[in-house]
């Protein structure tokens, strides 16, 4: 192993695991914290999932922590830190913390925090990070349910949960190549500065932050950071090049979608399978905290449909609705009770002969997978930009982002499955 990376949330891992493989890594995704003595096989860069996002933040250190030191023993030379496109965290949220907390651990000075995918519409610049041409401040992000971001200035929102100094290396550095961003890191380190908050509005932006970290112990951002990292190791000759499938062979079996994402691009994805004639249950919250919907009334449902387009069960919902939920059940009861449910379903229904399902939202996502008992996560063809189909021996899964993949995703994606 080469590179280890420890994801916050199960899509996120996915999404990075995809970035890698596509740039010619063998990779691996793994489900929680590896087990001391764990054999990643011949896997060149091992990307764990962690459900860490939102937890408190100690609890969040904790789990990286192990996590990393499970992937030095491992073998890893590099460890990356990856956290969502739009930087999901309050101010009392882990990024910092953990960030830290690694930099502790790995005896690191210094560490960029770089969170930009230009491929998904994320960029930054100036420290302000853009979701298409909005600043995230004014983006859908704002209304997140567990985390709203209300402030697109992100060397503010990360010094908030830094003890240490935070900066910025503006593009105009960037710009200059990779010698340039390396003089820039060491003089912030001279300053006093442990993370410093890196533009990107290109994917050659990434590409050149990327040979600027050959031999960084810590790198933390999105899954585009980890765009330029192989060619590193390329350039050392010690991986060589391996491309993605761009079909994949799935258990024989029937299809589901479970939606548990209220992002925007996870609404209308919701609207436009509706429209085209997929059956649809929506799940309603203060009916599942009543008793009038149950896991086992949903599966019956889902059973009775037709098999020739898979069905969605879908709670998301707009953002006024979900705050009007959250007011009477609580903002953390509100979401573990779909997120369980959902969860509960789909092993239900695997039991009942379902193999392919399409998961959206990261901590729906993390859930179903944890009920599932996956451990580990062979990454296939990518359907949209950070959403690979993947495989466990008796599964295929499409963990997607909430705010991940084009309108059709939840119709067209099947297509690239072959029984």
């Amino acid at each position: 192993m080469l590179l280890g990376a420890i994801a916050d949330d199960l899509t996120g891992a996915t999404d990075l695991a995809l970035m890698l493989a596509r740039n010619g890594m063998k990779t691996v995704q793994y489900i929680g914290v590896p087990p001391e003595g764990a054999d990643f096989g011949d896997a060149e860069a091992v990307v764990v999932a962690l459900k860490s996002r939102t937890i408190p933040a100690s609890e969040a250190v904790a789990l990286s922590l192990a996590s990393a030191k499970a992937l030095l023993a491992g073998g890893a030379e590099q460890i990356i830190f990856k956290y969502c496109s739009t930087f999901d965290s309050t101010d009392a949220g882990n990024i910092g913390p953990v960030a830290e907390a690694l930099l502790d651990l790995l005896d690191a000075p210094i560490a960029v925090a770089c969170s930009a995918f230009p491929a998904a519409g994320r960029s930054i610049y100036m420290g302000h990070l853009f979701v298409g041409q909005v600043l995230l401040s004014e983006s859908p992000m704002k209304d997140h349910p567990l985390t709203p971001m209300h402030d697109a200035n992100l060397v503010r929102v990360l010094q908030r949960q830094a003890r240490g100094k935070v900066g910025l290396v503006p593009l105009a550095v960037i710009e200059q190549g990779a010698g340039a961003v390396r003089a820039a890191l060491e003089a912030a380190q001279k300053s006093g500065h442990r993370l410093m908050i890196a533009d990107a509005v290109r994917d050659a932006d990434l590409r050149v932050l990327g040979a600027a970290l050959a031999g960084a112990r810590l790198i933390t951002g999105g899954s585009g950071i980890g765009m330029g990292l192989p060619d590193n190791f390329r350039a050392q000759g010690r991986i060589g090049t391996t491309t993605l499938p761009v079909r994949m062979l799935a258990p024989q079996g029937r299809a589901v979608v479970l939606a548990g994402s209220c992002s925007a691009a996870t609404r209308g994805q919701v609207a436009n399978a509706i429209a085209a004639g997929s059956p649809a249950f929506r799940v309603v919250p203060l009916e599942v905290a009543s008793g009038a919907q149950t896991a086992a009334s949903i599966v019956d449902w889902v059973i009775a449909q037709a098999e020739d387009r898979p069905p969605l069960v879908y709670s998301s919902d707009d953002p006024e609705a979900v705050k009007a939920v959250q007011a009477q059940l609580g903002r953390d009861q509100a979401g573990a009770l779909v997120e369980h449910l959902l969860a509960e379903v789909s092993v239900i229904l695997r039991d009942h002969g379902f193999t392919r399902f399409i998961v959206a939202g990261g901590e729906t996502s993390g859930a179903v997978v944890e009920s599932l008992g996956a451990r580990a996560l062979q990454i296939g063809p990518e359907i949209a930009p950070g959403v690979p189909w993947t495989r466990t021996p008796e599964l295929a899964l499409a963990l997607k982002s909430g705010n991940f993949g084009a309108a059709d995703f939840f119709v067209t994606a099947w297509d690239m499955l072959d029984d």
